[in-house]
């Protein structure tokens, strides 16, 4: 067994993972690329200690929110330590979420600070204007938008709101002395909050300490999956999101490797442009991008167009829902490329069971990450302390660690539910093998009671995935005739073709291979499914959607 993993009581995250570096003779190494653009860790560096400067000049307290609202951009990467160096508490919010959303974050922050792009700075002006948001906010600095700069060699542009408050975060960088050292913080006082996907509710923020993220990436990124360094690490999910965090940022700087960024939207043929341009060995992906990137790649060679080239890539990372088996046999099939698929969540940073080198099992989400111990329980279990159901019954997933959130802010109620000292109960379903591998069942909030008996939605979009003519499905319950029935919302691959004639044949293969009550009594064929800003399908806007339909 690995020695525990203990970090004395002084501790702050932006030494671990950059200014350490730098005492380790890697300043020179390139920490960070965008487009044409490389960085250094000493550049990084530099400039994190300039934003921690910055802060202090503008009179944001140590303990206070910086709410980050950026793309994918080199600044993302100095804000965020300059942030944590400062002993300020980092926030990360989508700069491209609707603008209510963003004001809305904003106040349940309570962020002193916010460093975005101009497009989100403008909105945020004329609200505080008004007095309809941002009561605390004392400074606010705006980065250049970069979408359109990949590959540019001089991205330093105007950044185009500089009154006031409102300030353009390169000319103060520039004005200012970088040379002050980071406060020193306690390993337990807060350093990131964690928003909550809001797949079940309004999303929440999980309050989280300096050795939570520092513990995780010693056990899950060095111990599990390896991160080495000389890699160099692709993200599909964009960085505010805690697995890209971890997986984009984090993880790499803590062994020396290189963080790839590109700003653009992610799709198949932009993912596939940074792969071609960066040649990673680390790609942080989500079972929606493998299975488009399969068509894409598919699409190209029967073009006649030279197919994807994944040569360079050691292993890709899949998380945030499970990844289909079938879906993982074609990319092992095509690509040859291991995949480990994991499960985590923001109340524990990151990922706490996993598939991993030399231990991938189809269809499962891995073992258990060692330092995190897991428990499968009854659903009406009231504590960590309930007897396990037996291997192979569902019940809900409880996990114990050391990166566990110290809770829901402003949110006591639901602390209490979900949280029992070191242990989470994450109202996911599994069932776990005699050999420690876990299977997703789906949410127990969102089981459907179809003919008295129970279905797990996922179970059946995964069955749905196992027709050769379906790329994506997922499954809600809808009322219909006064009765609650299952709903499939079907993606089709490319050559398929929808119909009637497909829709009864899914139900006929759905039927002959689970219970015959699991089957989907409805069948709607769609170009996409919605997602929310985590990259998950947005069911609960699809019930709402069917609702509204109904109504």
């Amino acid at each position: 067994m690995a020695p525990a993993v203990t970090f004395p009581e002084r501790f702050n995250l932006a030494d671990y993972f950059l200014f350490a570096r730098l005492r380790e003779g890697l300043g020179s190494q390139v920490a960070v690329r965008f487009g044409g653009r490389a960085y250094t860790y000493d550049e990084v560096a530099r400039r994190a200690r300039a934003f921690a400067a910055v802060l202090e000049e503008a009179d944001i307290r140590r303990g206070e929110r910086v709410l980050i609202v950026l793309p994918d951009l080199p600044a993302f990467a100095w804000v965020f330590f300059g942030t944590l160096a400062r002993g300020a508490v980092v926030a990360m919010a989508n700069p491209d979420a609707p603008p209510e959303s963003l004001d809305a974050i904003v106040e349940y922050t309570r962020a002193t600070a916010v460093v975005t792009v101009p497009r989100v700075a403008r909105g945020l002006r004329d609200k505080m204007r008004a007095g309809s948001v941002g009561a605390e906010v004392r400074r606010v600095w705006s980065a250049f938008e970069a979408a359109a700069l990949v590959g540019d060699d001089d991205p330093d542009v105007e950044c185009g709101v500089s009154d006031g408050m409102f300030r353009c975060l390169q000319s103060d960088l520039a004005a200012t002395d970088p040379m002050r050292p980071p406060v020193v913080t306690h390993r337990d006082e807060p350093a990131i909050w964690l928003f909550t996907s809001g797949s079940t509710g309004e999303p929440k923020a999980n309050v989280h300490s300096h050795r939570d993220f520092a513990w995780n990436t010693e056990v899950y990124a060095k111990r599990t999956v390896g991160y080495a360094p000389g890699d160099v690490t692709v993200s599909v999910p964009r960085l505010y999101f805690g697995y890209a965090t971890g997986t984009n940022l984090m993880f790499p700087f803590a062994v020396g490797a290189t963080a790839a960024l590109f700003s653009e939207r992610p799709t198949p043929e932009s993912l596939a442009s940074a792969i071609a341009r960066y040649r990673p060995t680390v790609v942080t992906n989500v079972p929606t991008m493998l299975g488009k990137l399969l068509d894409h790649d598919e699409a190209r060679r029967a073009a006649g167009l030279p197919g994807l080239d994944l040569s360079s890539v050691r292993f890709s990372l899949s998380a945030g829902e499970a990844l289909p088996e079938p879906l993982l046999r074609r990319w092992l099939d095509r690509f040859r490329s291991d995949v480990y698929d994991g499960i985590g969540s923001a109340e524990m940073f990151h990922i706490y069971a996993s598939n991993r080198p030399g231990d991938v099992k189809p269809g499962s989400l891995g073992r258990v990450v060692e330092g995190y111990e897991l428990r499968v329980l009854p659903e009406d279990a009231d504590g960590p302390g309930a007897a396990p159901v037996p291997p192979g019954e569902i019940g809900v997933l409880w996990v114990r660690g050391d990166s566990v959130s110290h809770g829901y802010w402003l949110d006591r109620d639901k602390s209490w539910r979900v949280f029992a000292g070191h242990w989470c109960r994450t109202g996911d379903l599994f069932r776990i093998d005699a050999d420690g591998y876990l299977y997703f069942a789906g949410r127990a909030d969102e089981l459907l009671k179809v003919s008295g008996l129970w279905v797990a939605p996922v179970e059946v979009e995964e069955c749905l995935m196992c027709h050769e003519a379906v790329a994506h499905a997922a499954v809600v319950g809808v009322e219909d005739e006064g009765l609650l029935k299952p709903k499939a919302f079907v993606l089709l691959r490319s050559g398929a073709a929808a119909g009637d004639a497909l829709a009864a044949e899914l139900q006929e293969f759905v039927k002959a291979r689970l219970s015959k009550h699991k089957y989907p009594r409805l069948i709607e064929f769609v170009d996409d499914l919605p997602r929310n800003d985590r990259g998950k399908v947005d069911r609960k806007l699809l019930r709402q959607r069917e609702r509204e339909k109904r109504a």
